[in-house]
């Protein structure tokens, strides 16, 4: 068998994916699906950190333009984070992936606290380690949070796994002329605004030499393919 591409990765999974069909909440048997694929890639030896949104449950920026206030939305975001990952963390335990979830928002009843030397030390052991409460601070997304914590955990990249089977030029919902990218550098992505990652994530992975991985999460099988070195998705680099 050859080896992994990457021998440690950062997850980012769109909240929305949780979701399934019903398009709103968790759906168990989604979060089983989700649960296979990591297990997948688990088996071959990966050491996995794993970020999940919470576009599936609230957005706080949503509801700030909604008359809520902009760091009361942003916190309960982070709490839906929580319910996504130990949702998440349930469904790994029960494929017999062993997992640890840990938030940035004291939460001790159900996660440990985010500290970095504790997490590297539960990657090290072989568990997979769930990060919520995106960094504990507002107006930072998960995409942030994501890009954050692949440096701090020296993860080789950064996979964001959403509805999409990578980075278009134009939105390829409402325009069948999208043309995918195959790879495309950071500077083209915050100069063409692409809808890749936020401005502080992609900036954040820029300064670090961190490259983006963006595949469809959906498509059973393609995360162990990329992980496997085929051309999936659509790679974010220098």
């Amino acid at each position: 068998m050859s080896s992994p591409a990457f021998r440690r990765i950062l997850l980012k999974l769109s909240g929305e994916v949780l979701a399934g069909d019903q398009g709103f909440g968790i759906d168990p048997k989604k979060a089983t699906q989700l649960a296979n694929e990591v297990k997948s890639i688990y088996e071959m030896g990966i050491s996995i950190g794993l970020i999940i949104g919470a576009g599936n449950i609230f957005r706080g920026l949503q509801a700030a333009g909604k008359g809520m206030d902009r760091v009361t939305g942003d916190y309960l975001g982070m709490l839906a984070t929580i319910m996504n990952a130990i949702s998440l963390q349930d469904a790994l335990e029960h494929v017999g992936v062993e997992t640890r979830t840990l938030s940035a928002i004291t939460v001790s009843q159900i996660a440990e606290p985010y500290i970095r030397r504790r997490a590297l030390r539960h990657l090290e052991k072989g568990r997979v380690v769930i990060i919520a409460g995106g960094t504990g601070n507002p107006y930072f997304t998960t995409d942030t949070a994501a890009a954050l914590r692949a440096t701090e955990l020296h993860a080789e990249v950064l996979i964001k796994g959403t509805k999409v089977d990578g980075v278009y030029d134009k939105d390829p919902v409402v325009n069948s002329d999208a043309t995918r990218y195959k790879k495309v550098s950071y500077s083209e992505v915050l100069a063409k605004n692409l809808r890749v990652m936020d401005l502080t994530a992609i900036t954040l992975c820029k300064e670090n030499s961190l490259p983006i991985r963006v595949f469809n999460i959906n498509t059973k099988g393609d995360l162990k393919r990329l992980l496997n070195g085929e051309d999936i998705g659509t790679t974010v680099v220098e």
